[in-house]
């Protein structure tokens, strides 16, 4: 059985960084290795604080030469990677996906760039967003960004849907085989939008934007753990994508009538494999991807 090695963030409580992404992979037919970038209580949005810490790069180096020395690493299929707690973490993780490669060169990368927020109450440590840009998401196999990440790494301003489609190019050629818009905002209030993008075209699914008072955490992880095991389960992109849109979907519709504002997750898992709905994926007008 292959497995995943999974490097982000973890919380005790709820569900965001692995602590979002584990579970869906495993229900979905995965061992998954984690390892946490940085421990905390809960996620960072509530006002009551958090308490944790981050671990330090010299923690992820130790963990994977330990995988390595039990011969896991040839049974990696997949590293995905989240959010970062420092730019040493950033260096690691390179040096980890150099090793996996090295091991198994059949093994994919997904990179899910967690970038900045400030105003959704997500910070990250100076240098990340440079080393993301720089050093990850080009040799990532898969880039994951919401729509400000992929205008850092596109170094474009988005604001239209054939803006989209011109930064998943110049993404695209900057060395990534695909990418997965996880939220992109500019195009639609009402609606939540996904954009797929590989060498074939780009992608557009659209969903119902459910009224939560507040907004779950967790979500982008969730997005990215759902694709790579798609991925790595044999689908091709498109089909993932698709599995992808739906299962999340269903996950935050059974958040939604719980009244909650943590994903509810294991509550919804049948959502992960059977997704009690489906949404049209459009391919994007051919004239817009030149635009």
């Amino acid at each position: 059985m292959r497995g995943i090695l999974s490097i982000q963030s973890h919380v005790t409580y709820g569900h965001a960084g692995n602590s979002s992404a584990v579970f869906p992979m495993q229900r979905m037919g995965f061992e998954v290795w984690p390892i946490h970038t940085v421990q905390f209580s809960n996620h960072t949005q509530y006002k009551q604080g958090w308490t944790g810490r981050a671990f330090s790069a010299s923690d992820i180096d130790e963990l994977v030469q330990g995988l390595d020395n039990i011969g896991a690493l040839t049974r990696c299929g997949a590293i995905l990677t989240g959010y970062q707690g420092s730019a040493e973490q950033c260096e690691a993780v390179v040096r980890t996906v150099e090793k996996v490669k090295d091991q198994n060169p059949s093994s994919l990368y997904i990179c899910d760039p967690v970038m900045g927020a400030p105003d959704k109450g997500c910070i990250v440590a100076p240098g990340i967003t440079e080393h993301l840009v720089n050093d990850l998401m080009p040799i990532a196999d898969v880039i994951v960004p919401n729509q400000f990440e992929l205008s850092q790494f596109a170094q474009m301003e988005i604001n239209t849907l054939s803006d989209a489609v011109t930064a998943c190019n110049i993404a695209l050629a900057k060395g990534p085989k695909v990418v997965l818009v996880k939220h992109l905002y500019c195009i639609s209030d009402d609606k939540f939008s996904m954009m797929l993008a590989t060498q074939d075209g780009c992608f557009l699914a659209q969903r119902p934007q459910l009224p939560f008072e507040q907004q779950p955490v967790g979500v982008g992880d969730l997005i990215s753990a759902v694709f790579t095991a798609g991925l790595l389960k044999g689908d091709s992109p498109m089909d993932a994508f698709q599995h992808c849109h739906d299962a999340c979907y269903g996950v935050l519709k059974q958040t939604h009538q719980q009244n909650e504002w943590e994903l509810q997750t294991v509550l919804a898992q049948n959502e992960l494999v059977e997704p009690s709905e489906t949404f049209a994926v459009e391919m994007i007008d051919a004239q817009l991807m030149t635009a």
